[in-house]
């Protein structure tokens, strides 16, 4: 039922003012109380899944954006992050909301959807699944080929409303925390609740293999190769890969290049409610 609630309503456009974005194998934790964002949300899900878990006592809110790279690791992880936030209050519960994948050829939104399901049950907290909208009950079908019906959520960290939406904008330094993930990287905390900050980095990775051979093939290769599911995939999936590789190709060493003092980029909102990155000196 909930799930058929929430297809059915229209991904509502999410302006960047009081959002915080967060992209693949990223997460960010939060509460009402906080003064910069009050939303948290994510998309361009295909076969990955979007995880929001709140504590209803503390409001103390995590959304993340799960590709099923290391499930069991990510859900400790976002279980212990929540549960920092809610420990001085005795009420309340544990609510988890599962968004995203659909009946892909290869099942991975199936595998997936298992991983997060079992990992929320090995907990040794009480957990309730209150949305359930993945795989099959997030499947459309158009001339015998599958689509997710929702590629994106937000959640209000005030109200704990849940909505399909999409985000124009998903900075700051989108293409370099996407070649973060496109190099490997395990799922990270890219918020300070506390000081109300984001942190980007420090982020390493060695060359990208074969970077100028990606970046030389046409639209189609990189779809086929480059995507768990290339008939679904959004239609800037292509243009936003291809940004990622050529920052790749420009940052082979970001530790000269982008972190050469090995200290996160660090961001504040500003009163337009806008991301201004702060320089390290006045932390």
């Amino acid at each position: 039922e909930k799930a058929k609630l929430l297809r059915s309503q229209p991904a509502q456009i999410v302006e960047p003012k009081g959002l915080l974005y967060v992209q693949q194998r990223e997460f960010a934790v939060t509460t009402p109380k906080d003064g910069s964002v009050s939303i948290l949300g994510s998309d361009d899900a295909t076969t990955c899944h979007i995880v929001v878990l709140r504590h209803t006592g503390s409001g103390a809110t995590c959304l993340t954006h799960c590709d099923g790279s290391d499930t069991e690791a990510e859900v400790s992880l976002i279980m212990s992050s929540v549960k920092s936030f809610s420990n001085t209050t005795g009420y309340g519960r544990l609510e988890v909301h599962l968004v995203g994948g659909f009946n892909d050829d290869r099942q991975l939104s199936q595998k997936l959807t298992n991983q997060l399901l079992r990992a929320f049950d090995v907990q040794p907290d009480d957990v309730h699944l209150v949305t359930f909208c993945v795989t099959e009950l997030n499947d459309r079908e158009e001339k015998d080929i599958h689509f997710p019906i929702i590629y994106g959520i937000a959640v209000n960290v005030k109200t704990a409303e849940i909505f399909p939406a999409t985000f124009p904008e998903k900075g700051p330094d989108e293409d370099l925390r996407s070649a973060h993930v496109l190099t490997g990287a395990t799922l990270t905390n890219i918020y300070d609740a506390k000081m109300e900050q984001l942190h980007i980095g420090p982020y390493f990775w060695r060359p990208f293999p074969h970077v100028d051979f990606w970046l030389e093939q046409d639209d189609k290769q990189i779809l086929q190769n480059l995507s768990t599911s290339p008939l679904a995939e959004p239609p800037h999936f292509v243009s936003h890969i291809r940004s990622t590789l050529t920052f790749l190709k420009e940052h082979p060493f970001p530790s000269r290049s982008l972190f050469p003092d090995r200290k996160p980029r660090i961001y504040k909102k500003n009163e337009e409610g806008l991301w201004e990155q702060v320089c390290s000196d006045e932390i």
